[in-house]
């Protein structure tokens, strides 16, 4: 833990979770064991972070948000948790969308996610995409707004059609919920 960051009373920081220069842990925040949270990053109240969880610089993550493990959270992506959000008329945490992002996805730097919207286990964000979707399992998504452009294996390699990894061999099968595992 870096004496420039500060940690709330009642919030919960794993075994070997490293906390960099300029960081706000909030009061009911969890956080897991093998973490590192980047300069500048901001975890808000009631927010649950998983295992081996990587949140690079300048990113915060909100209440609402839900972090698997091992999600990688790029430089400067954000997150949401009020689609109709008014300085004037504050709805509170009632009102926030969850946003729970699944086991090993990771999110592009500068990327947006609008909330309300589920992302997959394993899905890769590209860097400036913005998801007002619920993302799959294994999808990759490019742009803005942002589509699905193909599928992506557990280690990150871009899939061909037909779903085998030409780096580590694991194969894939499409389902309703994205890509599954074959013979996992």
């Amino acid at each position: 833990m870096h004496e420039s960051s500060y940690v709330d009373e009642g919030a919960k920081i794993g075994e070997g979770t490293k906390v960099w220069y300029f960081c706000h842990v909030q009061s009911g925040a969890e956080i897991g064991c093998n973490c590192s949270l980047g300069q500048n990053v901001n975890v808000a109240s009631n927010v649950k972070i998983g295992d081996g969880v990587k949140i690079q610089n300048n990113v915060s993550v909100y209440e609402g948000v839900e972090l698997a493990d091992y999600v990688f959270c790029g430089p400067s992506c954000v997150f949401t948790n009020d689609l109709t959000p008014r300085a004037k008329y504050p709805k509170g945490s009632a009102a926030y969308r969850r946003t729970p992002v699944g086991e090993g996805a990771s999110i592009g730097a500068n990327a947006t996610i609008v909330c309300g919207h589920e992302i997959g286990s394993w899905a890769l964000i590209g860097a400036g995409a913005v998801v007002v979707t619920d993302v799959l399992a294994h999808a990759l998504m490019l742009g803005v707004p942002a589509k699905r452009k193909g599928w992506v294996c557990e280690c990150g390699q871009l899939l061909g059609q037909d779903l085998v990894c030409g780096e580590c061999g694991r194969m894939y099968c499409e389902t309703d919920n994205g890509l599954k595992e074959v013979n996992a």
